[in-house]
């Protein structure tokens, strides 16, 4: 399961991302969404670690602390749903 994590400063790099994750356990991957047209990251990201558990802490930690000047929403993700195709 995937963590979603909102509210990320513009400036976060992947590596600052899995430094902070990796305090409670191994991450994974960590991916950075960038917007199609500008080439900007978009504010948020998804991190997958390697247990529930080391999931769990980092949310319950992380939600809604201060990082990087920005208040973090961190959470399960939720499964992407599909666009309908007109």
């Amino acid at each position: 399961m995937s963590i979603y994590v909102g509210n990320l400063s513009y400036e976060a790099s992947q590596d600052d991302v899995t430094a902070v994750f990796a305090e409670y356990g191994k991450v994974v991957k960590v991916h950075l969404p960038v917007d199609r047209e500008t080439g900007r990251k978009r504010g948020f990201g998804f991190v997958d670690m390697e247990n529930d558990s080391e999931e769990e802490a980092a949310i319950a930690d992380l939600d809604g602390a201060e990082w990087m000047g920005r208040q973090l929403k961190v959470n399960k993700a939720r499964p992407r749903t599909p666009k309908p195709s007109w």
